[in-house]
């Protein structure tokens, strides 16, 4: 996928039938680009506007503010990010038993979000770079995890947690210490380490099997 089809897949308003406009595909790309480089504050609109080759009117017919062109931006990634635990699918199939174990869950869930990641690390640097500053962004994300995320997490760990498999500590505080794990993972890999020779598929069976070790019923 190349990198014009994720930021059309990314960014196009899942309510909205019409695509993005090629000028429109051009804001968005230079905004994350710059976004990304230098952070939301230090970017201006006109930068923007001369990195993508349009007016700086021409943003402004499409977006307010610079802030409405940074949530059109940072809202779908968190919306995405977090996908898999929108999909119905994802909780039937683990009380299908199509899941042997909490660490088969895991392995596929780390496997689809680092693809994930590595296909969108600008729009993921600017979700982590502005989420303290941007208030919000903080209850977009909020309002992502608890209506949607969390609601389906606690059911799968109260399944292994029932099937015996993980250790009978608070479901929240299972989940906490599955996602803390992984997104620790994933933005050392693609953020903070992204330069070192990281044996990818070793990384991510360690951390599937520091998880577990932690959980694991005794």
């Amino acid at each position: 996928m190349s990198e014009n089809d994720i930021i059309q897949e990314m960014l196009l308003n899942e309510d909205d039938d019409d695509q993005l406009t090629p000028k429109q595909r051009k804001i968005l790309q230079a905004a994350v680009e710059m976004f990304a480089e230098k952070g939301y504050a230090s970017t201006s609109t006109s930068e923007i506007a001369k990195h993508a080759g349009v007016a700086e009117g021409t943003i402004f017919r499409h977006y307010k503010t610079k802030k409405d062109l940074l949530y059109s931006i940072a809202v779908p990634m968190i919306t995405k990010f977090a996908a898999p635990f929108f999909a119905q699918h994802f909780v039937r199939q683990v009380f299908n038993d199509q899941y042997s174990g909490y660490d088969e869950l895991l392995r596929r869930l780390i496997h689809n979000r680092f693809e994930f990641a590595k296909e969108n690390i600008p729009l993921l640097k600017i979700v982590l770079q502005e989420m303290a500053f941007q208030h919000e962004m903080q209850v977009k994300y909020k309002d992502i995890f608890t209506e949607n995320v969390l609601p389906r997490f606690r059911e799968v760990v109260d399944h292994f947690k029932e099937k015996g498999q993980i250790e009978d500590y608070p479901t929240e505080t299972v989940i906490r210490l599955t996602i803390t794990t992984i997104v620790g993972f994933l933005v050392t890999r693609f953020i903070i380490m992204p330069d070192y020779p990281w044996d990818d598929e070793q990384e991510i069976e360690r951390t599937i099997s520091f998880i577990m070790h932690g959980l694991e019923k005794a």
